[in-house]
């Protein structure tokens, strides 16, 4: 018979899925499916994606977000995510933490959007002491006032999700697609994109930091690492995700809304 280990004992358990390059969309269905039709905790950690890809909140508006005729000439993929939050550009620069949990896994945690934010402010607080003056600002992970970190969420009936992405790396030139969103944190002040964020690698190494998330995120759960192929579930048929790719049309049609 298996003893788990001390430290584990009494924790609720939590399933880990690590991936390196895993597509972003495919991400985001694994997610999604899981939010929705799983009632087990889980902990995904992905370290890159593959081509440059923007990703939109559920409900952004890609004339206000975008530049969309750089886009559509570049034809950089554009995705509408099942959560809500900013809109990020990410490639293999990119690091992605997903917690998904059931409502009662983390004690006294309400389930709502800023409690959620600072139990996970609270346990990546222990992934960066001591370095970079982490904290969180508004809805963003910080060093000093500068941005390395953005986060999103979905909160149903029984179950939350908190996902962030984290720029360990970007290309200055990729940020150019992206607009200067009206609704901006205050503490942004205006500034540029490239005046704005930071990156990760300047303050941590990249496998030290997931090594780090998974070691924080022991103290309070009881992980299992899970493969992919042990997620497929008979509701998997039945489940149909709505995180998905922007068409040209609609990018064009949202160009010319703009204009008229």
């Amino acid at each position: 018979m298996l003893i788990p280990q001390t430290k584990n004992i009494g924790l609720p358990l939590m399933n880990l899925m690590r991936f390196k390059g895993l597509p972003i969309l495919q991400q985001l269905h694994i997610e999604e499916q899981l939010l929705r039709t799983s009632s087990e905790n889980w902990c995904i950690v992905n370290d890159g994606t593959n081509d440059p890809t923007i990703v939109m909140g559920v409900s952004g508006k890609p004339a206000e977000l975008l530049e969309i005729e750089s886009v559509l000439d570049d034809q950089v993929p554009v995705i509408r995510r099942f959560t809500g939050g900013g809109t990020v550009i990410v490639d293999h620069g990119t690091v992605f933490v997903t917690f998904i949990c059931n409502k009662e896994a983390v004690p006294n945690l309400q389930p709502y959007p800023r409690p959620i934010m600072s139990w996970s402010s609270s346990l990546y607080g222990k992934v960066f002491q001591g370095i970079g003056d982490f904290h969180l600002r508004e809805n963003d992970y910080v060093f000093g006032n500068h941005k390395f970190g953005g986060n999103a969420q979905s909160i149903t009936k029984n179950r939350w999700i908190h996902h962030t992405s984290f720029l360990w790396d970007f290309n200055v030139q990729n940020m150019s697609y992206l607009k200067h969103p009206k609704r901006a944190p205050a503490y942004r002040s205006a500034r540029s994109h490239l005046d704005f964020i930071c990156r990760m690698k300047d303050y941590m190494p990249r496998s030290t930091f997931m090594d780090k998330t998974v070691e924080a995120t022991e103290t309070q759960f009881s992980l299992r690492p899970i493969q992919l192929e042990a997620i497929r579930t008979c509701s998997e048929a039945e489940f149909c995700p709505s995180s998905r790719f922007l068409t040209n049309e609609e990018l064009e049609a949202a160009a010319v809304a703009l204009q008229s």
